[in-house]
């Protein structure tokens, strides 16, 4: 057992992290909002526990804190302009976002260290920890799920002309999943700082863009469990393959096909959906009149 969890366990920790960015990507997703800007906060998070760890000796929780606020703030300034656009307009315009701060990790030597990244970054964040990080995460969004808050994002997703004549104000409502994506996706970049032991550039291009929203569109990106069924699937995906790990990302649009073609809402979405329509079938046959006995006997004859 304990060889298992050793020789696994860099990969249940990664799996666990990658939940994590899930969630900062599910959130924006849930209130309409097509953006893909978790890397962009991710890579904030963790360049900012790095800076403040290997240079300024701050503790790793306040340099944790730290990365929070900076993902906080970041998303509610790039809500403000997002308000304005709709669709894939907005998927450009973050898509934009995470090349202005991946290129700014690059050529900010002075402060980054460019494309050679930041090292020996003290490891204080283990297994038990980001347990504890994805419960809390859980109680969260189980919580917004329950909450008015929830019920907004739902409506705003579905059409947000029939929100706005509910009351609902759709710009405050997405500011606010900007500022929670900002924040998780941050705080788990930090998370990811303080777990392995090093940051580079290159960990927050293309690459994590595509995994991030592939966990979402994979799991569900509707249902609290979608992030944690697609993370555990792309994390378990290159242990089984192995010998085609060079050629992740194309994996992952592989994925991406065949899930949107044969399980459109995800996974978990989908498992949701066919277990409420058994429940409502069955309360149908529950409340359907019992055949009559002559009835049944005279088409027995």
């Amino acid at each position: 057992m304990m060889e298992l969890i050793s020789r696994y366990g860099a990969t249940f920790d990664l799996f666990l992290i990658a939940a994590g960015f899930a969630y900062s990507q599910q959130i924006v997703l849930r209130a309409g909002v097509f953006s893909i800007a978790t890397a962009g906060f991710a890579s904030l998070g963790a360049y900012a526990v790095a800076i403040l760890l290997t240079r300024y000796q701050v503790s790793p929780w306040a340099g944790l804190a730290v990365a929070t606020v900076v993902g906080t703030i970041a998303g509610l300034l790039l809500s403000i302009p997002l308000a304005r656009l709709r669709g894939v307009y907005q998927a450009i315009a973050t898509l934009a976002f995470v090349e202005i701060i991946v290129s700014l990790m690059y050529f900010a030597d002075g402060i980054t260290n460019g494309a050679a990244g930041i090292h020996s970054i003290p490891k204080v964040v283990g297994t038990p920890h980001l347990i504890v990080a994805l419960c809390v995460v859980l109680y969260l969004f189980h919580a917004i799920g329950r909450t008015g808050m929830g019920r907004a994002f739902d409506v705003i997703r579905q059409d947000e002309t029939v929100g706005l004549t509910l009351g609902v104000s759709v710009t405050r409502y997405q500011a606010l999943a900007f500022v929670l994506s900002g924040a998780l996706g941050a705080a788990y970049g930090g998370l990811l700082s303080l777990n392995t032991y090093s940051v580079d550039p290159g960990q927050f291009g293309f690459e994590f863009v595509v995994a991030a929203l592939a966990a979402v569109v994979l799991g569900g990106p509707r249902n609290m469990w979608g992030p944690v069924i697609g993370a555990a699937v792309l994390s378990v995906l290159p242990e089984l393959a192995r010998p085609l790990a060079e050629y992740r990302p194309m994996l992952h649009g592989v994925l991406l096909v065949v899930i949107i073609t044969f399980l459109p809402h995800g996974i978990a979405d989908s498992i949701a959906a066919a277990r409420q329509n058994h429940r409502v079938r069955r309360d149908l046959e529950k409340l359907a009149p019992p055949v009559p006995a002559s009835v049944s006997a005279g088409g027995a004859k």
